[in-house]
This record gives C-alpha cells, structure tokens and sequence, in this order.
C-alpha cells in the first residue's frame, strides 16, 4: 500500500530544528549478511561502530535484534533499522526520518540514486509504532530479527509496503550504501572533515 511507486520521486526531509529533541525510538544496526565488510575501517572505525553511534547521536535507544517484539511494542515507539553499510549517515537525517514516521504514521525509507533511475533503500527503515504494534503480532517471527534474517532491506521494504504506507526519502549523499573496500575509500574521502584535509 505504498504511497509511490518505486521510481517516483523520493521525499526531501527538512533539517530537523536542533532545538528541539528527538522523537523517541527504539532501533538497531543491521550487520548480519554483509560479510566481513561491517567491520572495515573508515575514519578509523570500524563501520558498524560509526553507524551505531550515529543511531546514539539521534536519540535513538538501541536494542539487539534479538529483543522480543512484544518488549519492543510495549514501548510505544518507532523502530529503526540502520543499515552497517551507510556508516556515515548523519544523525541528523536518521532523527528526520524517525520525525516524519510519527508525523505520517508511514514506514520511511532512506533511499539514494539506484540503477536506471531507481531509488534504492539505503538507510533508514523506519516503522512507526502502530506498524510496530501490527508486526509484533508475527508476520515476521518473534524478535526484529525475522526482518533482516538474510539483512536485505529492499525485500524488507518490498513486504513491508504490500500491508503499509511506505514513504521514501532522499537520503545525504554521506549516506550511501557501501558495497566494496574500494567504496569505503571512496566515502572516507568524501567525508574528511575540512579540518583534516592539508
């Protein structure tokens, strides 16, 4: 029950106000199916660590994935998965994603520039919590893990959109999926703080 069809054109979130606090939310860092590559080195940290404090700097209380659904229902709060291979996602925009789900009551998805115009999921996905509430009745196993079993989130937001609203938005180009040791480089580059570069 997607509002938009794949290749329609994504959302462009606002700035959140650095004066006001975040939206509450509970999440987790998706690692599983992503080889050893979650823990290459960017800035000097591993990408999983990078992604995890982002998801801190947010606001965003993080949970094992292995949490049961109905301790994570019983919040009241959106959930959110971020993606190990968007490591340099601003906090900033994963806090305007968990904003715009209270505010639409929609599944939003953080997508890039994907193949022949296409946008790809990349980092976000996050399920306000009435869609928390629903999957936590067991369409997708016991425990948030039964979303990314296989750590795919296109087919994650594939189902997700044939039950739910799904809005995606654009996310930084900071925010990239990585896919190589070559992509990593890359990204490092492109993300050294003026400071650092001589």
């Amino acid at each position: 029950m997607s509002t938009a069809p794949h290749d329609a054109v994504p959302v462009v979130l606002p700035d959140p106000d650095p004066d006001v606090e975040p939206e509450p939310a509970l999440g987790a860092v998706v690692e599983q199916g992503r080889g050893s590559l979650p823990y290459a080195l960017i800035h000097g940290e591993a990408l999983v660590a990078c992604a995890s404090w982002a998801l801190g700097d947010a606001g965003i209380t993080a949970v094992d994935l292995g949490t049961g659904w109905a301790g994570v229902a019983d919040a009241g709060e959106p959930f959110v998965l971020h993606d190990a291979l968007c490591p340099m996602t601003p906090a900033s925009f994963l806090a305007a994603c968990v904003r715009a789900a209270v505010e639409r009551d929609a599944v939003v998805v953080g997508v890039t520039g994907g193949s022949e115009g296409r946008p790809d999921a990349a980092s976000p996905v996050v399920l306000p919590a009435a869609v928390v509430a629903q999957v936590a009745l067991g369409s997708f196993g016991d425990s948030p893990s039964g979303l990314v079993d296989d750590g795919d989130l296109d087919a994650l937001v594939t189902a997700l959109e044939t039950h739910h609203e799904v809005v995606r938005v654009r996310a930084p180009t900071a925010g990239r999926r990585v896919t190589t040791r070559e992509d990593v480089v890359l990204l490092e580059r492109e993300t050294r703080p003026a400071s650092a570069e001589g």
